[in-house]
């Protein structure tokens, strides 16, 4: 009695290994952008922590003076941050908020990427 022996045949490897490649291919290009997408995420995140400690910051400042950080321009809403600065490689544009207004549109950059945020301040 003969025994008989199981396994896969070369063309069955060989159509696996095609599938494999033709997958790749098409799931690659997904993958290529990703690095841009976490940078302007990064950046987002930022600009949504400003847009936050300003608010918040404003909040204070209104109901005591002597409470906050007085924000007269856009780089001075970084001191409202709980760490007190902007993360390393990010700058703030400088915009003064005018004498009539509370508040402005700023812009934060880094790693190549930009976002707005909104500057709320009583000086």
């Amino acid at each position: 009695m003969r025994k008989q022996e199981s396994g896969f045949t070369l063309i069955e490897l060989v159509m696996v290994i095609v599938i494999l490649g033709v997958l790749s291919a098409v799931a690659l290009p997904k993958f290529i952008n990703v690095d841009d997408d976490a940078k302007q995420a990064a950046v987002n995140g930022i600009a949504g922590s400003l847009s936050s400690a300003s608010a918040i910051n404003y909040a204070s400042r209104k109901a005591n003076s002597t409470k906050g950080v007085a924000v007269t321009n856009c780089t001075s809403v970084s001191a409202a941050l709980q760490a007190g600065a902007l993360p390393t490689d990010y700058t703030i544009t400088s915009a003064a908020l005018a004498a009539d207004v509370t508040s402005t549109t700023c812009v934060v950059t880094g790693n190549g990427k930009t976002a707005n945020f909104t500057a709320t301040g009583i000086p």
